[in-house]
């Protein structure tokens, strides 16, 4: 049994049916903390989903932890940048109407979200590298240009799947 601090404790309730159904386990609350119930490997997994719609996520790529084997991992602006002005930063990150973190997604073939001094990253196991690394580097000040030629050159090739995977 696991507990786990919600913030956004609606969110998860209203799709507590379909988190339970999809997951495996049995979640229950008391106030602001969420118990899960069930085998350990589903409850790791269901911690990871949880955790991504606490951080922001939609549903539907919080889920695909569990259904695509994909990875959540959390990048801290604060750790790659000396620099205090975080808004300028967050605003090279997210840039002009939303179309670098857009674009980022797109060369990327993963699932970005910025909250707060923090980016979530959802995506398949193979392509958290090029999508950390690509952030990390326009914390660092790179041009946008540049990283979406480093992506478009590093573009991961699909693995092919021999029958051997479960």
């Amino acid at each position: 049994m696991k507990t786990i601090y919600s913030e956004k404790l609606p969110r998860i309730l209203k799709s507590k049916k379909k988190l339970e159904k999809e997951l495996n386990i049995r979640i229950t609350n008391r106030g602001k903390e969420v118990s899960i119930q069930g085998n350990p490997e589903d409850e790791y997994i269901a911690e990871k989903v949880i955790d991504a719609l606490n951080f922001g996520f939609p549903f539907t790529a919080a889920l695909a932890i569990k259904k695509e084997d994909f990875l959540f991992e959390r990048i801290n602006i604060k750790d790659h940048t000396k620099r205090t002005d975080l808004e300028r930063i967050r605003a090279r990150i997210i840039g002009r109407g939303g179309k670098t973190l857009k674009t980022l997604c797109t060369l990327t073939k993963c699932f970005l979200e910025l909250k707060d001094n923090e980016i979530g990253v959802i995506a398949p196991p193979e392509s958290v590298a090029n999508a950390q690394g690509a952030i990390i580097s326009i914390i660092k000040g790179s041009k946008q240009s540049n990283v979406y030629k480093l992506l478009e050159r590093r573009q991961t090739r699909p693995i092919l799947d021999l029958g051997l995977k479960e």
